[in-house]
């Protein structure tokens, strides 16, 4: 894991959360797109080499929607920028760690992605991501 790609945080409302963090970062959102493969809209935010992805759930079945039902708005994972995806879920698996989908998946902002189960981190979800070239 070569440094924290982004922090992903769910959201009731992407329009009302947008314009929180707008004012928050002085300047508007750079990218909002939908993968509907997951069921979320999603908005990113940079603040300097740091970036915030917003996540509004577009079905109720969503794993956004049943993140907020049980837990509320607030910090839904940490994501990872990796080299080699594969080759990182394959260490990790080799490590104890629990990897929820071992085939990595188109996601949001031009990446490959895969999760790490909070049961073997510590409660947190942990997202790693590769840059589609």
């Amino acid at each position: 894991m070569r440094k924290i790609e982004h922090i992903g945080i769910a959201v009731k409302d992407l329009e009302v959360s947008n314009l929180i963090f707008e004012k928050l970062f002085g300047a508007p959102s750079y990218k909002s797109e939908e993968v509907t493969s997951e069921g979320v809209k999603t908005s990113f935010f940079q603040n300097g080499p740091n970036k915030i992805e917003l996540l509004e759930a577009t079905n109720p079945e969503s794993p956004i929607a049943k993140f907020i039902e049980k837990k509320g708005e607030g910090i839904h994972h940490i994501a990872f920028d990796v080299e080699d995806i594969e080759a990182e879920i394959r260490r990790l698996q080799s490590e104890g760690f629990i990897v929820l989908n071992e085939i990595p998946k188109k996601g949001a902002d031009n990446k490959l992605v895969a999760f790490l189960h909070p049961k073997s981190t510590n409660g947190v979800l942990i997202e790693l991501c590769q840059e589609i070239k």
